[in-house]
């Protein structure tokens, strides 16, 4: 399969309906994978992990977050946080059973708190470069350059910067770096391109100077098997906080080398890593 299937669905909300749209990959019975991308990103970022799943005969589930890529975006910027993204989620999961999850940073967060909640169907989880504590220095670098909404005379441009923000995903290739930049790029009114988000997104980080963000009561609620990948160079998901959750049972920690915040999961090495942890 070359091209994903698309899916959307219009879910009403306390503060007004939001349109989640996503990218599916696989046969439609099989067992369901959910992958949920980072802050400034898309669903798109697992094309490579998803066909991949697919021929393992998994059903893979890619949705843009509001905000991000087809989905619509919030009438307020302070909305995009975790509770909103979990609301906005939960008629598709419902339809699901039974699932695993993918997330790299923020889907990692909301796969945190999605699986720490009682009933949920959350299988095996995979964590992307992201845990139960993250410095504030980490979040300082992040909203440095989120939310100011660059626009680019063209993808090149586009594609260089990406190159520049996004060093810690790896030793991409050039077929690579061009995949990421056009799925995640839009066209302004003025013909230029700029990033596929809101701008807003970055409203909750601005309202107030990072500090660290502890999570470990969360972290000690959860109660499946995990995979937990670390960044060799990552500033966000430190190798003492890695070490610590390393230490909680059904734990597999791996560290990926080259790689800062957060591995691209394109490498074949990376997603044999998570192919085979899923099929356990």
């Amino acid at each position: 399969m070359s091209e994903p299937r698309l899916g959307a669905l219009r879910v009403p909300l306390p503060f007004g309906p939001v349109d989640l749209r996503w990218a599916e990959w696989g046969p439609a019975d099989g067992a369901p994978v959910v992958c949920v991308h980072g802050l400034t990103r898309t669903g798109r970022d697992f094309d490579t992990l998803a066909r991949e799943l697919a021929g393992d005969g998994r059903r893979v589930i890619c949705p843009d977050m509001p905000g991000r890529g087809l989905s619509s975006w919030l009438p307020d910027g302070s909305l995009y946080a975790v509770p909103s993204y979990l609301a906005a989620l939960a008629p598709l999961l419902a339809g699901l059973g039974r699932f695993d999850w993918v997330g790299t940073s923020m889907g990692g967060l909301i796969g945190m708190a999605l699986a720490s909640l009682p009933g949920n169907r959350v299988g095996r989880l995979v964590l992307n470069d992201v845990g139960a504590e993250i410095p504030a220095a980490a979040l300082a670098g992040i909203a440095a350059y989120v939310g100011f909404g660059p626009d680019f005379a063209g993808i090149d441009a586009l594609e260089a910067h990406l190159r520049v923000i996004h060093a810690g995903f790896g030793p991409l290739s050039p077929a690579e770096w061009r995949h990421l930049a056009e799925t995640s790029a839009r066209m302004t009114p003025g013909g230029r391109v700029t990033l596929h988000y809101d701008p807003a997104i970055a409203k909750p980080m601005q309202a107030a100077a990072p500090t660290d963000i502890v999570l470990w009561p969360m972290w000690d609620a959860l109660d499946r098997p995990v995979l937990l990948l670390r960044g060799e160079t990552s500033p966000l998901l430190t190798a003492a906080t890695a070490a610590r959750m390393a230490l909680k049972p059904g734990v597999t920690l791996a560290t990926i080398a080259g790689c800062g915040h957060a591995p691209a999961l394109m490498d074949p090495a990376q997603t044999g890593m998570i192919r085979g942890f899923l099929r356990d």
